[in-house]
């Protein structure tokens, strides 16, 4: 039989043990917790992508949630040229441009819910501006 001070002091260090133990594990989990969440929304921000094509450069754009944000190209010296799509952050086309050496030209789309608003440019200035509305929608179908 051991004496009562034996078991006192044996009763103590197996209390440590297992109240370390436990908070050792927490802390471990909550740092590997930290480290996947911040893994995991560190992948859905992309960064900005150029890539020469010839005498343009290919520029993506990305929303901070990583969807497509604009599409379009630039010339070596940084201007804006040719085909522009713009995106909201759900990936919707909001608008369709075009440029011819940082100059606006051509028609231009503008989506806006339910309204589409069609600008016709020349030399950067606007010529015309219409509008359309959704109105009545029906589905249409030739099968039988």
């Amino acid at each position: 039989m051991l004496p009562k001070r034996c078991l006192t002091v044996n009763f103590f260090i197996n209390l440590r043990y297992y109240t370390i133990i436990p908070l050792m594990m927490k802390k471990t989990m909550l740092l590997l917790l930290t480290f996947v969440v911040q893994f995991t929304f560190a992948q859905l921000h992309k960064n900005n992508q150029y890539v020469a094509d010839g005498d343009t450069i290919k520029a993506t754009l990305y929303h901070d949630n990583g969807m497509v944000a604009q599409t379009g190209f630039y010339t070596k010296d940084n201007v804006l040229d040719g085909h522009w799509i713009s995106y909201d952050a759900q990936g919707n086309t909001t608008a369709v441009a075009s440029y011819d050496k940082g100059v606006k030209v051509g028609t231009w789309m503008f989506y806006q819910g339910d309204s589409i608003k069609q600008v016709t440019y020349q030399n950067s200035d606007i010529a015309e501006v219409k509008t359309w509305s959704v109105t009545d929608t029906r589905v249409v179908s030739n099968r039988p």
